[in-house]
């Protein structure tokens, strides 16, 4: 689960890369759900969460609500 903590201190492209692995592992996690391989279901709704609160970090700088970090 990633923590909005995280996030903050995160670049745009490394939140853009973080989603991206995200929306791969929830795809994969579906097929291991349609295949009855999951050991934790659960894993598919805190996935789909973590990838909701990255979306949302992405619009927040995308609308200036949120400045990039410059490290």
């Amino acid at each position: 689960m990633i923590k909005i903590e995280e996030l903050r201190q995160l670049s745009l492209d490394e939140i853009r890369v973080r989603l991206q692995d995200a929306e791969e592992e929830l795809t994969n996690l579906r097929f291991q759900l349609a295949l009855h391989q999951l050991d934790n279901p659960l894993k598919v709704r805190f996935l789909k969460r973590d990838i909701a609160r990255l979306k949302t970090v992405i619009r927040e700088y995308e609308m200036g609500i949120r400045t990039e970090v410059k490290a």
